[in-house]
């Protein structure tokens, strides 16, 4: 099952791939860095700031995918600033958890990459 394909079905808004694609990387990355974080928890050296963005950088992603899941109504404007929000955190999470030699930070940067990229294109596709 695709959340692409549950936004498609919705009946006001078919046509935007572009921020289907978004919520799919949101969804994905909210788990990403909330498992990063729990890792990170314990790792011998001090993790802290990793932790924080990673658990900020989650419930940004969650809240943000939540808001765009809502087709019904219109908070365009609302929706483009959280996206764009989104992106920069996503950007910050990425950035610390690539000091890191750990193998979830690595993949956890990985995933923040794709989905701040998701976030600033669906932003530039909501009219």
């Amino acid at each position: 099952m695709s959340i692409r394909k549950m936004i498609a079905l919705h009946p006001k808004d078919q046509n935007n791939q572009t921020l289907a694609d978004a919520v799919h990387h949101l969804m994905y990355c909210s788990k990403m860095c909330l498992s990063c974080a729990d890792a990170c928890m314990v790792e011998a050296m001090d993790m802290s700031q990793c932790i924080r963005l990673c658990l900020d950088c989650s419930d940004i992603c969650e809240a943000t995918s939540r808001l765009a899941l809502r087709r019904t109504g219109d908070d365009q404007p609302m929706l483009r600033e959280l996206l764009e929000v989104c992106a920069r955190m996503c950007e910050q999470c990425a950035a610390e958890c690539e000091r890191h030699d750990h193998e979830h930070c690595k993949l956890c940067a990985q995933i923040c990459r794709e989905c701040a990229e998701d976030c600033r294109n669906a932003a530039a596709s909501i009219a």
